[in-house]
């Protein structure tokens, strides 16, 4: 097992026909875990303004936000190659101020890679960021960023039209030297296609079974997370149930005295 995950140990991987793992999250103690089991990528993802901060969207996390997360993250993990999701409005501005703050992100932080949603409109940026030494990852398909400009949380490539316009981002971003895309929340016959004449690695998520790898959100796959479950996750174990539980023991043990014992006191 290698000392850090490279890109080029993903492309191997890739080469290979052996699935990527990727979760995302936004702490020292779940990346540490993603670690010790040997998840390829870790990325944090700006799903933290939900997940993490209890807003409606990804919209308000701010970049400042997403820097303080990736230290926190980045000190969890040993091994695991850690990626960053670029917030809203944090790269749309101007070429020069998505450059200025891709690069705070890189020197900030101590990320492997950027993250950007977005298609052919980004091309340019993309190729830039390359170009200066900013490993970057795409996102395409449904972007949470676009929530409101998409009309809501849907699946995107159902029509002939969006299949295109997807297949043009993804080629657009490829050629601009993205060298790996995320495809979300697409039907797995679209992204069966695009993965199998890609050069770039896919991860999907809501993409079904073909591409190079997948992510799910740390909170979701553990369950922690109850009121919103997408089709594509699935919870490999009821977290919140299991916290819930062990905390009314511990509520139960303090009213009635039980804890703390001798055993948890001090002599």
């Amino acid at each position: 097992m290698p000392e850090g995950i490279t890109i080029r140990h993903l492309f191997k991987k890739k080469k290979d026909g052996q699935k990527i793992t990727m979760v995302s999250t936004y702490d020292y103690i779940s990346a540490k875990l993603c670690d010790e089991v040997g998840i390829d990528c870790v990325l944090v993802g700006d799903s933290l303004g939900m997940v993490f901060q209890g807003h409606d969207s990804t919209l308000p996390v701010s970049l400042d936000e997403m820097i303080y997360h990736t230290k926190a993250v980045k000190r969890g993990i040993k091994r695991a190659f850690l990626i960053v999701d670029m917030p809203f409005m944090s790269y749309q501005v101007s070429l020069e101020e998505a450059i200025r703050n891709c690069g705070r992100v890189m020197k900030e932080t101590g990320a492997n890679a950027v993250k950007l949603e977005g298609g052919e409109e980004l091309a340019d940026l993309v190729y830039k960021l390359v170009n200066i030494g900013v490993p970057v990852v795409g996102h395409l398909g449904f972007t949470p960023q676009s929530v409101h400009a998409l009309g809501g949380y849907r699946v995107v490539g159902k029509k002939e039209e969006e299949q295109e316009r997807v297949k043009r981002s993804f080629k657009a971003l490829e050629d601009a030297g993205a060298f790996m895309i995320v495809l979300e929340s697409m039907p797995s016959s679209l992204a069966r296609e695009i993965t199998q004449a890609s050069k770039s690695i896919t991860i999907g998520i809501g993409a079904g079974p073909y591409c190079d790898g997948q992510v799910l959100v740390f909170h979701d796959l553990v369950g922690l997370v109850e009121d919103i479950k997408p089709r594509f996750v699935k919870r490999y174990v009821e977290g919140a149930k299991i916290f819930r539980d062990a905390l009314r023991r511990y509520k139960e043990e303090v009213e009635k005295g039980i804890f703390p014992s001798e055993e948890e006191s001090y002599g």
